[in-house]
């Protein structure tokens, strides 16, 4: 007979709930851990911290040359761990100004400024030099250079001297010369105007017949050029003061049907530009190297903000590019 007293043992209910209870135990763990593991895999991926924030406002982002030296930044600030802020000037001056106040309200460490003007542009080396900010200028220079920490760039008078001592070679010194020139008070224009000057003036046979801004622009050196030769003056050369406006006045040659009787000449060596020298639609351009001046203004910048000692003025010399010695 079965006598009613304490049962010995478990269940099969109670087994199954200690099971169950100790499943959600060892769960709650592997939660626990997964949870903490996601929380150290989250922080690891965090953004790193820079090592410097820079502010860079170029002069206008629509010209090649420029987007060259923008390439070579950023491509350097990658390398040395530095954050950028960019700015188009969109070629204003005022422009310029007010997003250098704005890095200023960004604290930055350091400012590059690529200037549009020499005068119009200046302000923003004396605000840098108010809030102590060190400042390096790239490119094209301003009145009040001497106020900034450093300048990377090519002697612009240079680049006008080999421009026109080519051209005046090919033409034995004998011809009429179209000048298309940058934008009127911008620092470059105003030294490869000096630099061209210098040599036409020791040339009695060589005359400039024309002579006007091209604003860096393609499509004006290409309107200019039509305009000139509407005219029907007779031109031998075309010397124009960066390779945008070559390849402009070289289109306009070439529509004309007068691309063997007229040289063309740019400066910067921009790739479309060494296409055209390639293949002598260009005769020449002059090598201006904007991704050492990038790369260069960059790394400045950054040993200012390190408190080191640095060269205020830094040359990156002009080289005349021909098709012959594309080839060597």
């Amino acid at each position: 007979m079965y006598k009613n007293k304490k049962h010995i043992g478990y269940s099969r209910l109670e087994v199954f709930r200690r099971i169950r209870n100790i499943y959600f135990f060892k769960n709650s763990i592997y939660l626990v851990l997964l949870f903490a593991f996601l929380l150290i895999s989250c922080n690891t991926k965090m953004p790193k911290k820079y090592a410097y924030t820079i502010g860079i406002s170029y002069q206008n982002l629509q010209n090649e040359f420029i987007l060259n030296i923008q390439d070579a930044i950023r491509e350097k600030a990658k390398e040395l761990n530095v954050k950028l802020i960019e700015v188009d000037g969109q070629g204003k001056a005022e422009n310029q100004i007010a997003q250098v106040e704005n890095f200023l309200a960004l604290d930055v460490d350091a400012i590059i400024l690529n200037p549009f003007d020499q005068y119009g542009s200046s302000p923003v080396v004396s605000i840098a030099n108010r809030e102590k900010k060190p400042v390096v200028v790239v490119n094209a220079v301003v009145v009040n250079l001497n106020k900034a920490d450093a300048y990377v760039g090519s002697n612009d008078q240079e680049a006008g001297r080999i421009a026109a001592g080519y051209i005046v070679k090919l033409l034995n010194g004998k011809g009429n010369i179209a000048m298309i020139r940058g934008p009127n008070g911008h620092s470059a224009e105003i030294q490869r105007t000096e630099g061209i000057m210098e040599v036409v003036n020791k040339y009695p046979g060589i005359k400039i017949i024309f002579d006007q801004s091209g604003n860096w622009d393609r499509t004006q050196g290409l309107e200019l050029m039509e305009n000139w030769l509407s005219t029907g003056k007779p031109l031998q050369a075309v010397i124009a003061q960066n390779d945008e406006m070559a390849l402009g006045a070289q289109k306009a040659i070439e529509a004309a049907g007068r691309q063997k009787d007229i040289l063309v000449i740019g400066i910067d060596a921009i790739p479309d530009a060494l296409r055209a020298v390639k293949e002598g639609r260009l005769c020449a351009t002059v090598f201006q190297d904007g991704r050492g001046q990038g790369i260069l203004a960059l790394e400045l910048a950054v040993k200012l903000c390190e408190g080191q000692t640095v060269d205020h003025t830094n040359y990156i010399p002009f080289q005349l590019i021909t098709k012959e010695s594309m080839i060597k």
